[in-house]
């Protein structure tokens, strides 16, 4: 007879319902010795400011062009653009039905988190936190009503394990002229769910006019299971972070609201964004505090593409705003998940269940290690 399952032990998948793809867990493996590549750990002992960094206040950027002497955040356009403003070419004729181009305009901008050059999010107060979350509010308002943007993407890649090419704490923000692949494929999952009025349980929230919200109902689940059963890292007044269930990466976070719905950060009130700033400064602490030191990731903001015109009526409404924060590292500071063999040929694969991650980051002082 098998034994009964156990997913500490097991193998199995696990279903994604934002994306529609499964996850391969491999619980059995984490204790599978290491003798492939180490990475460097982060720098932690920066100074406060870099003559030679073209983010601090006063110093002259490659453009040439000279930043303020910013005494919180900075936003200037990207000079080194990966998408450029209309107008544009048209695109040329496919050779073939399989090899057609699709042009694309918009604009990249930096987005500077604070003065310091040594300060990441884990270490500024949840005040200045706030003037970033505000910064977000306003430039996604700023590109998101540009004519020809159908969609604003804020992101932030943190260290240099992420391809982050300056340590100095920013963000970017790209607008584009189209809807990107991942946020097009998890809108029509939330609207395919909210098509669906016998899905959600009468106590979640609902979307704007009463349908079902796919992320309203997995949260509100996920807060009634048992916090030490369970995936919940940290939650606060409006905010919940989490482990999901379907995480692909060893330490993935999921932040949203778990009050209500909201469908972005145009929809945010005063006290929903101290809430915010708070949990985002108490995620990054216990990433930092994890393996004491810098915590690599790359974190980007899901929601409505751009903000809602007045008196529309449009597919957007079922967008419900969320963060992933997408970290790299496995089992230390200097060992990281790579992507590759299996995962590139078939699907997706984690060692660690997202229940002993979610453990794992619940342990960790929310007082930061460095001090």
């Amino acid at each position: 007879m098998a034994d009964a399952f156990d997913p500490t032990t097991h193998p199995h998948r696990r279903f994604n319902p934002l994306t529609n793809e499964h996850v391969l867990v491999s619980p059995h493996r984490t204790k599978r010795p290491w003798l492939g590549q180490t990475e460097a750990p982060q720098p932690t002992n920066l100074p406060q400011y870099d003559p030679a960094c073209y983010l601090c206040p006063g110093n002259s950027r490659s453009s040439g062009d000279k930043n303020d002497t910013y005494d919180h955040t900075m936003v200037f356009r990207n000079d080194f653009a990966a998408v450029l403003p209309p107008p544009g070419p048209l695109g040329p004729a496919a050779p073939h039905p399989l090899l057609a181009t699709q042009p694309v305009q918009g604009d990249c901008d930096v987005i500077i988190f604070h003065p310091r050059h040594d300060l990441t999010l884990a270490h500024l107060p949840a005040e200045d936190i706030e003037k970033i979350i505000e910064e977000w509010v306003s430039i996604y308002h700023k590109r998101g009503t540009q004519e020809g943007i159908k969609y604003v993407q804020i992101f932030e890649n943190k260290g240099a394990m992420m391809g982050c090419s300056n340590p100095h704490p920013h963000g970017q923000v790209w607008s584009l002229s189209e809807v990107p692949t991942i946020p097009s494929i998890e809108l029509a999952s939330l609207k395919r769910y909210a098509s669906n009025p016998d899905v959600s349980s009468s106590e979640a929230p609902r979307g704007p006019n009463g349908e079902p919200c796919l992320l309203c109902e997995y949260v509100h689940y996920e807060r009634s299971v048992p916090q030490d059963e369970g995936r919940i890292v940290v939650q606060n007044e409006h905010w919940v972070a989490l482990v999901p269930w379907w995480a692909t990466w060893p330490f993935e976070i999921l932040v949203l609201p778990h009050h209500c719905h909201i469908p972005s950060l145009a929809h945010l009130t005063p006290e929903e964004k101290t809430s915010f700033a708070q949990i985002l400064s108490a995620m990054t602490i216990r990433y930092d505090n994890l393996f004491s030191s810098s915590f690599a990731y790359s974190m980007g903001i899901h929601q409505r593409p751009v903000p809602a015109k007045e008196g529309a009526d449009d597919e957007d409404d079922v967008a419900h705003l969320h963060l992933h924060f997408f970290p790299p590292l496995l089992r230390s500071a200097s060992v990281k998940k790579f992507i590759v063999g299996f995962e590139l040929m078939a699907e997706a694969q984690r060692d660690l269940t997202p229940e002993q991650a979610a453990q794992k980051l619940r342990a960790c002082s929310d007082v930061h290690y460095s001090t």
